[in-house]
């Protein structure tokens, strides 16, 4: 029996943004089990972007088994919206990726567009048990399948000592609060001058320039370094120099950059928001904090400085190495393969 041509639609920004998206990399490896797919978009502008799903939907709707499609809580959530409308006039079934730690948020704010949007797919995939539970509470028939990554690119650094060095890897957002990472080097540098922070990610809504104000105001401009945006290789590269990763955001999913940290060896200190539980384990694969709990997040830090992260950090790649592809396919190519 041959796969099903699938169409994925989503964000395919690597060439703007320098990170791979969800769909350049599921895409990916779909295809290497076998799958025709064809994707959209690339384009940057919003607009744009919905015009050339949409152009997307009917130039291959003959040849289109199904379609993936990546629903986010924000503004992009109504191309998806759009692009469902369009789906369920052509009669194309069609299975949302849902991503985004608001998306709870959006159920809530706009009932009947998501009713429209997930009552009526195939079925929705979470990425974490958080956002299947909630979408099963919702009455949307839903699975789990995590984020997949290719494990083997993910070098494993033993730290036989932890030093006060932060890692910040997301955008600059309000909803991620970098501003927190700022006042928890401050308070760490009583005990520990030497303490640094490194803070990667592109500025999104303006946050940028609050954080460097913060910085300067707190006499911490030397002991920050903010690098923009940097290609995945070079930012796992320079998280060998670093010891502590830190995540402060008021609403998360299952971010990758926080996979991508504990694949990498980096002890993670998060604020418990959202999917985070589900992901990192108290006292186990890291640390969880309240939100904007500056004063618990220093305390986990210097923990990780006093007594080491060993079990912690070899618990945590044990945990990300069942969310490789080869563990991870199975779930797919039998979801698709009902589709």
């Amino acid at each position: 029996m041959r796969n099903p041509n699938v169409l994925y639609l989503g964000n395919n920004l690597l060439s703007k943004t320098g990170y791979p998206s969800t769909l350049q990399i599921l895409s990916e490896f779909l295809q290497s089990e076998g799958y025709n797919i064809k994707a959209a978009s690339s384009k940057s502008n919003v607009i744009l972007r919905m015009l050339d799903m949409f152009y997307s939907i009917f130039k291959h709707q003959k040849r289109t088994d199904i379609v993936l499609i990546d629903a986010y809580s924000t503004l992009n959530f109504y191309y998806t919206y759009f692009c469902v409308v369009l789906l369920k006039c052509l009669k194309k079934p069609y299975i949302p990726i849902l991503h985004g730690g608001n998306l709870p948020e959006r159920l809530k704010k706009s009932p009947k567009l998501s009713k429209a949007v997930f009552s009526n797919a195939f079925i929705n995939v979470a990425p974490s048990g958080y956002l299947s539970e909630v979408f099963q509470q919702a009455g949307f028939k839903t699975t789990c399948i995590p984020n997949t990554l290719k494990i083997e690119q993910y070098g494993f650094k033993h730290r036989k000592k932890v030093s006060p060095k932060l890692l910040f890897v997301r955008a600059f957002t309000a909803i991620y609060n970098p501003l927190m990472a700022i006042r928890v080097l401050f308070e760490l540098k009583k005990d520990f001058p030497n303490a640094k922070l490194c803070m990667v990610g592109p500025d999104r809504d303006g946050t940028l320039a609050n954080v460097k104000a913060l910085a300067k105001e707190l006499d911490l401009e030397s002991s920050v370094e903010f690098t923009g945006v940097l290609p995945k290789e070079e930012w796992h590269k320079k998280s060998e120099n670093f010891d502590i990763f830190i995540n402060t955001s008021n609403v998360d999913n299952m971010p990758v950059s926080i996979i991508e940290a504990m694949a990498l060896g980096l002890p993670v200190v998060t604020t418990n928001v959202g999917g985070m539980k589900y992901l990192v384990e108290d006292k186990v694969t890291g640390f969880l904090v309240k939100p904007n709990d500056v004063q618990a997040m220093t305390k986990s830090i210097k923990y990780l400085i006093e007594n080491g992260s060993d079990n912690m950090t070899q618990n945590a790649r044990k945990q990300i190495e069942t969310y490789q592809w080869k563990v991870v396919k199975h779930q797919w190519n039998k979801l698709l393969s009902q589709g």
